[in-house]
Formats: C-alpha cells, structure tokens, sequence
C-alpha cells in the first residue's frame, strides 16, 4: 500500500482495538486497508509506551512569526493601512532577530485575516460637518420606520455615455500589449453625459426630470414647483410630509428658500446635514440604474439613448427596491452615530 499521511487517533485506536480482538498482522490490514508495516508498528507503539495519540502535530519547521511577532505586524499594518507587502517586510526586519520573506509575510496576513481590497471613497468630513452629521443622527435616533415612511427622497445624478471602469483586467503576452484586443478604448470627459433629478418615498417612486443645461437656482425652482409641490401634496395630503434634499448651492438659493418659506403649511423641508450620501437612500437607486444600463445587450450609442434607458430602467425600479432602501434609514442613522459622524459603508 503506497505511503500516507500520519494515522488519525480514531484510525490508531482501531488498529490496537483489532490486534487486541486477536486478529493477526495480515487480517488486521486487509480490513481496515493499512499496510502491515504500519499495523504492526502501530501496535507495538501501544504495547511498548502505550502511545494511542500521534505526534505529527509537533513535526515540521517552527512557524518564524509567533504570536509577538503577529501582534508586532499588526501595530505595522495599523500605522499605515497602506504600506506594500515589501514595506511591510523590511519594517518587520527592522531591529528583529530573524529575517522573513515577504512571502512569509503575505502568508501571515492572510492567516490573521487581513486582505487587500481597494478602499471605500466618502467624501472628506471637516470637524463641523461631522458635529452637524451626529447633531442630525441624534435627532433622529428614535424615528421609527413609520416615521421615515413621511420623507420624500430627491437628488441630481449624472450618468455618462461612456463608463470608464478602472477594475477591467485582461491576459496579455510581453509582445501583445499594444494588440487591439488588448486595448481600452477612452473618450475625453466620458463621451458626455445626462444630468437628471429623482424623488422617491416608501410610498411611491416619483418624476425622474432630465436637466438639459446646468441646475441653477432657475431651473431647480421650475423642478421644485412642477414636480416636487404635486408629488408632496398627492402623497401626504395631510400635510405631514418630509421634502429631503441636499445642501447643493442651487437648493441654497434665496428664491428656493422663499418658495418652501410660502409651502410651509403643506410640507416641510427636512434640515439635512451637509456631505451626507451615505444617509440619502436614493443613492443606492442609482447605482441600481447604472448597473442595469452596464448590463444591457444594446449599448446606448447616443446622449438620447441614454436618456431613454434610464428612464426606462426608473420606471421598471420593483417596489420591495426602494421600499427597502427607507427601511434601511434607522441602521443607517445608528451607523452614524456609532461612527460619532464619520462617514459610514451605507
């Protein structure tokens, strides 16, 4: 029988248990499949010293980092979360006794569950706007779902005809680097793109508007009167309803602060912290409308193929979607808080 790992204790246990029931050498090795070299060293190991256990466990190279030497490559990782295997090798030799390899070092990463990921991009929180952050969350800490339900969410987003996704890779040889099928094609400023404004609440998905120019403080008052004025009085016709948008200059504007000042008795105008998406759900919708435009079998070629699509992929958005992004708002706020109104995953 060719050669095989160490015996398992069960498996040892089962040879001396045969020998003992007064089963030779061969009849012991012909029922349980074991060479008879090893039966009978198996059990004269047990009639000698006794020895039921194996000692495998204590063979091979001792590990070069010990449990210090793990705690030490963590403070590493810790004072600079990216720092290369290399750098991280050469600080680890610095002042030590014995010398490893970055391939010892990428081992021991992955062994105390560390990994390399790209970061997540959030937008860069001053001190005040981290305290306006956690003021908000606070206020809103004991809002329940039925709360949230009262909220209309809106926002601008704009997609681009071209989508430049930095995480493509290909397989190329030294010599086909420059082969067509090897290349990405690139357009300047993204081909161009579509600017629109969305509103949503648990109730209902609402207008998806394209901007054709720039959203100055003009047009965002022909959007707030046409479309966010019947939107909030259909859907809380009691007068109960939250209006959220962000702090975008043209939201700022005096004449939009005069317009909601006029509208106050029919909806009110949630006070909404600055650089906050990770708060606003409607985020999570766009990203739902480009990756279904990535995935199309018919590539927009066109700004109005574009704007076609998107608007039929908003239209299309399942209810459970975006019923389930406002039922995300109390974890969310909890997130906030628990990050003291740092940015969070959401």
């Amino acid at each position: 029988m060719g050669k095989k790992g160490d015996l398992s204790d069960f498996e040892r246990g089962m040879i001396v248990g045969a020998r003992r029931a007064g089963l030779s050498i061969s009849e012991t090795a012909d029922l349980l499949g074991f060479s008879r070299t090893t039966i009978s060293r198996v059990y004269r190991e047990w009639s000698e010293k006794e020895k039921t256990s194996s000692e495998r466990q204590f063979c091979g190279r001792k590990c070069l980092v010990d449990a210090r030497g793990q705690r030490r490559m963590a403070r590493l990782v810790g004072a600079d979360r990216r720092a290369t295997v290399t750098q991280i090798t050469t600080r680890y030799n610095q002042g030590g006794q014995k010398s490893i390899s970055e391939r010892t070092v990428r081992r021991t990463l992955r062994q105390m569950g560390y990994s390399s990921r790209r970061p997540h991009r959030v937008p860069l929180l001053s001190a005040k706007n981290r305290k306006l952050r956690l003021q908000f969350a606070q206020a809103h800490r004991n809002w329940t779902i039925e709360d949230w339900k009262n909220v209309a969410w809106s926002d601008e987003s704009r997609f681009l005809l071209r989508h430049s996704d930095g995480r493509v890779r290909i397989w190329h040889l030294q010599h086909e680097s420059m082969d067509p099928s090897c290349l990405v094609s690139t357009v300047q400023a993204g081909g161009g793109g579509v600017m629109v404004w969305g509103i949503f609440s648990w109730h209902s998905l609402g207008p998806l508007v394209p901007i054709e120019h720039r959203c100055n403080a003009t047009a965002y008052l022909s959007i707030v009167a046409d479309h966010v004025h019947p939107f909030m009085t259909t859907m809380y016709p009691t007068s109960d309803g939250y209006f959220q948008q962000d702090n975008a200059p043209c939201h700022k504007a005096g004449i939009i602060s005069d317009w909601f000042l006029e509208h106050d008795n029919e909806f009110t105008v949630l006070k909404w912290p600055p650089q906050s998406p990770d708060l606003n759900p409607i985020e999570h919708l766009w990203d739902v409308v480009e990756r279904e435009i990535r995935i199309m079998d018919v590539q927009p070629t066109n700004l109005r193929q574009l704007c076609d699509a998107i608007m039929s992929i908003w239209t299309k958005l399942p209810e459970e979607c975006f019923q389930h992004l406002v039922e995300s708002m109390p974890p969310r706020i909890e997130a906030v808080l628990k990050a003291k109104g740092g940015p969070t995953r959401y």
